[in-house]
């Protein structure tokens, strides 16, 4: 059973005027995500963690929707995903860290999507109960690293050469966090 309720969440109305409604990404969003997934620009697959061109990984990730340490998130627009979020809760000695990924599809970039997505994400990691929120990018990915700084989420750290592309090159690793009660943390 999905956590979120669709009607919870209004719709998005973006800086040029397209609408689209978030919620919770459903067991019946596999075609959906896959072809989601299919469509991104080819860079974007030297960055992400989740190949979502696979049905196996896409069928994963669908059918873990109720999954009790994990929220996923998806706009819709025309019945097909602009966007996917995630959250997931940590285990162990840091099960209040919430780890988030942000992907917005290629024609929803610079409309404010990718903004709307990472608050609606947030919202979603405090209901986990996280108390830290982490985002993980590489250093050349900026843009995503200011949609996160502008909700409230700062600069942790820098990992030299911690990730490696599909090609195998090495690429610095920003780890980006913000704490969920907090609000000094994330001026």
């Amino acid at each position: 059973m999905p956590h979120t309720n669709s009607a919870a969440i209004p719709p998005v109305t973006l800086h040029d005027g397209r609408v689209v409604a978030v919620r919770s990404l459903q067991p019946d969003d596999k075609t959906r995500l896959l072809q989601f997934g299919q469509a991104l620009p080819q860079d974007d697959w030297l960055y992400l963690e989740n190949d979502l061109r696979s049905p196996e990984i896409v069928a994963r990730l669908a059918n873990a929707s109720a999954a009790e340490h994990w929220r996923q998130m998806v706009a819709i627009e025309n019945d097909q995903i602009a966007a996917y979020a995630s959250v997931r809760l940590s285990s162990g000695r840091t099960s209040h860290v919430a780890t988030v990924q942000l992907i917005i599809g290629e024609g929803w970039r610079r409309v404010g999507l990718g903004r709307a997505m990472g608050a609606v994400i947030f919202e979603e990691a405090k209901k986990l109960q996280a108390s830290k929120v982490v985002v993980e990018m590489l250093e050349a990915q900026r843009s995503g690293q200011a949609i996160f700084s502008r909700l409230g989420f700062r600069i942790e750290g820098t990992l030299v050469n911690h990730a490696r592309d599909r090609f195998g090159k090495h690429h610095n690793l920003v780890v980006m966090a913000t704490l969920v009660d907090d609000a000094s943390y994330r001026q």
